[in-house]
């Protein structure tokens, strides 16, 4: 403006002294009269230049100003979009809904958040690239986007996660429903990817606004929405993927159970509270013990005594088991040591833990620290190991073997393991999982297929170990199967360590350090000749 404003007045004062200068040259290019003042003559060339030049500077300012402003709005956009799919963001989404519910809260409508997770994407990434992953969600946000109805709204909120904002009337909410099934079957379409075909499914969850109180700030109640939008979606992943939940109250209890367990799984760990029991393995034949399987327990100062099927899940989802693991095989092996040397300890590896491709030289480096003797040391695997990197899993078998480590192939039957993998994976033995041992007391299907499994094992040279023995029909049946270990309720439950020590101690089956330090304790100031007569009935 102040510029615009000099070239004004610059044209101004140029009519003001031409009027007097440009006639008088005239004249005296005529001959007519003398030459004009040179005064005004300069001024008068001054006063052109300084328009010329005001006027330059007036347009480029004005063009300056103008890319400005088109820089200005390209950035507000990028600030409201995702720059990937071009769908709105986290923040736009957040603004946008906090309108539309101060909006619809006045009227006889309702509005649908819509969160969409792409199932398993980090795997999609994994196998096939980043690029191939970039392109399947924007193959996804356009599927999406097709669907949605007059005044939704579609947001990336980042990562693989989408989420809608559907009007609705809350009289129909089937046509929610429908949305979201038409969501799932759209995206189940596969996506090529130079040449490859990419499977995707998708877990969605649904809140609708007839759930809050709209009363509060548009940003908060937005927020709330989303979330609650957002538990559904988790719990729809948990039901199996691929799937729509509508939110409900327990939902949320139940998320709020979950991050509880975390927050005390980590604690429990940093604390002792996660400790080994021991689970009873026998000769079937003899009714001999033979060693203990180590199975984990939370002795949770709020909660009590917890099983592993509750908090193992968890410790592998947040990434804390491998530490959890080392913790308890530590003490296991103290434990053990304790024990006379022929008893061997068995401990379940998750699948997690074989992902480490330094696991095998981490349990080397334990064992040599607790100076336990790697000849009574099972490691059990489950089937479920051998399909993600088989490489991998031969080669830790493999090392661990060679430094006299047992490997057990856990839960025999219930995952997908080849007779090809059995054959060329080293491993010591099979158990046998309770499910099919459980059959065995049903007269309709029998013992055949735990009966072939055996058969399996005794072609492939491997013994065997029936897991879930609760009963003594079960112990006859499998003793007519031939030699066997086993383990399971009919023996006993797991149990501490201090009882196992003590049943070691009444079958006279503990180190020899640890019996004599025992029998010290118990016969405290006798004559040696009688402790060790006592010790010896003992």
């Amino acid at each position: 403006m102040v510029t615009l404003g000099i070239a004004l007045a610059a044209i101004i004062l140029f009519v003001g002294t031409a009027g007097v200068v440009l006639p008088t040259l005239i004249r005296a290019f005529q001959g007519a009269a003398p030459s004009p003042d040179l005064a005004l003559t300069n001024a008068l060339l001054l006063n052109i230049a300084l328009i010329l030049l005001g006027w330059n500077r007036y347009k480029a300012l004005t063009a300056e100003l103008a890319r400005r402003c088109a820089s200005e709005e390209e950035a507000r956009r990028l600030a409201d979009m995702d720059h990937l799919t071009g769908c709105f963001n986290r923040r736009s989404l957040t603004v946008a809904l906090a309108e539309l519910l101060a909006e619809k809260a006045h009227r006889e409508r309702a509005l649908a958040a819509v969160a969409v997770d792409l199932d398993n994407f980090k795997q999609i990434n994994d196998l096939n690239g980043h690029l191939a992953g970039d392109e399947v969600l924007q193959a996804i946000a356009r599927r999406i986007q097709r669907l949605m109805p007059e005044g939704g709204l579609l947001a990336r909120l980042g990562g693989d996660e989408f989420l809608c904002v559907v009007p609705y009337h809350p009289q129909v909410p089937d046509r929610i429903d429908q949305l979201a099934s038409r969501m799932i079957e759209s995206v189940a379409v596969p996506v090529d990817h130079e040449g490859n075909s990419i499977d995707v499914t998708i877990s969605v969850g649904i809140a609708s606004s007839t759930q809050l109180d709209l009363t509060g700030q548009g940003t908060v109640s937005a927020q709330k929405l989303m979330h609650k939008a957002d538990i559904a979606m988790y719990h729809a992943k948990k039901q199996g993927k691929n799937r729509f939940f509508w939110f409900e109250p327990p939902m949320e209890n139940e998320l709020r159970f979950r991050n509880e367990l975390e927050t005390g799984i980590r604690r429990g760990i940093a604390q002792g509270e996660f400790r080994p029991y021991y689970e009873q393995q026998v000769d079937l034949e003899t009714g001999e013990l033979t060693g203990f399987e180590m199975l984990a327990r939370w002795d949770s100062p709020e909660l009590g005594v917890i099983g592993p099927d509750i908090f193992i899940p968890i410790a592998e989802e947040i990434g804390v088991i491998g530490e959890m693991s080392e913790r308890l095989i530590s003490q296991a092996f103290e434990d053990a040591k304790q024990w006379a040397p022929e008893l061997t300890l068995s401990v379940n590896i998750s699948p997690v833990q074989m992902r480490d491709p330094w696991f095998a030289q981490k349990l080397l480096k334990l064992m040599v620290k607790h100076n336990f003797p790697p000849n009574r040391l099972d490691i059990e695997i489950t089937e479920s190991c051998l399909h993600e990197n088989i490489g991998m899993v031969r080669s830790m078998i493999t090392s661990l073997r060679n430094q006299g480590v047992h490997v057990s192939l856990d839960d025999f039957g219930t995952g997908y393991s080849s007779l090809s993998q059995l054959r060329t994976l080293p491993f010591d033995r099979l158990k046998i999982d309770r499910a099919f041992i459980s059959e065995l007391t049903d007269e309709a299907h029998g013992g055949k297929l735990v009966d072939a499994i055996i058969s399996m094992g005794d072609g492939l040279k491997l013994p065997i170990t029936a897991e879930g023995v609760e009963n003594e029909q079960v112990l006859e049946a499998l003793k007519a199967m031939g030699k066997l270990k086993g383990q399971g309720y009919h023996y006993g439950r797991p149990e501490p360590a201090d009882k196992v020590l003590e049943r070691l101690q009444k079958q006279g089956r503990l180190s020899d350090d640890d019996a004599s330090n025992v029998t010290a304790v118990d016969f405290g100031d006798q004559s040696s000749s009688a402790r060790e007569s006592d010790a010896r009935a003992s």
